[in-house]
């Protein structure tokens, strides 16, 4: 029986090391794939790890139909018994109903990959939709950590250094570095913002509290604070008692 299977995690935990590995052993097995990406750290068209492992792949953009595509694919006489749908987080919810018709009516094995949350904490509405229809939800067993060890649990937004909790869903950017994020100069010649993701535990997303924050509280540079006194919970202005 086919099967439609959401793998998921945090960043930086090796979904897409998977989905190009599930490639590989069914291609290896005689079975016939086709991949598909969306927003991948490399740019259109390409899934690809952080390990340095890439392919080829087919860009979802918000106007595919995945059963017209595949009807047209067999149409034209190519077998296709499986789809390796990487940063499935993006889709939108219809497609991922697509997704699941492929498997019911025609068949075809869907393993999906994607973080089920974003920098809010909030679902994916393409996250939301495969845990709502997938036959399987797996999590990945190698756990991503956060700054101070723990098991990461959230994926973080950091500008320009610094946490942040508002903004639109989906900004292009990488774990880390600063060298995969949206850096540059804007149209007015202005040093535009640096966008990267960090994986946090949730103790210290709650306190706001990035690595580059806990260096900044450590009184060595050289050691990450673990004292909580170091990391005060955001005081809320909405909430604050009048002084």
């Amino acid at each position: 029986m086919a099967e439609l299977v959401f793998f998921t995690g945090t960043m930086d935990c090796g979904k897409s090391t998977l989905a190009l590995q599930m490639d590989h052993t069914h291609h290896q097995r005689g079975r016939c794939g086709l991949l598909f990406t969306q927003h991948d750290r490399s740019g259109a068209a390409v899934l690809s790890s952080r390990l340095g492992l890439t392919k080829d792949a087919l860009e979802v953009n918000d106007d595919l139909d995945f059963w017209d595509l595949v009807v047209q694919q067999r149409t034209n006489g190519r077998a296709i018994d499986y789809l390796v749908c990487d940063e499935a987080q993006f889709y939108r919810p219809v497609q991922i109903e697509q997704l699941a018709r492929l498997v019911d009516e025609m068949g075809i094995d869907v393993y999906a990959f994607g973080i089920t949350a974003d920098f809010r904490t909030e679902l994916f509405p393409g996250s939301r939709r495969l845990i709502e229809l997938a036959d399987r939800t797996e999590q990945l067993q190698v756990r991503a950590l956060c700054w101070c060890g723990k098991p990461a649990t959230v994926n973080a937004r950091v500008v320009d250094g610094h946490m942040v909790v508002e903004g639109e869903q989906v900004v292009v950017g990488d774990v880390g570095g600063g060298d995969d994020g949206e850096d540059g100069t804007g149209d007015d010649g202005a040093v535009a913002s640096v966008v990267e993701y960090e994986v946090l535990c949730r103790r210290h997303y709650m306190r706001r509290m990035n690595s580059a924050a806990a260096r900044s509280a450590s009184l060595s540079p050289e050691l990450l604070p673990f004292d909580l006194d170091l990391c005060p919970l955001p005081v809320n202005e909405a909430t604050r008692p009048p002084s």
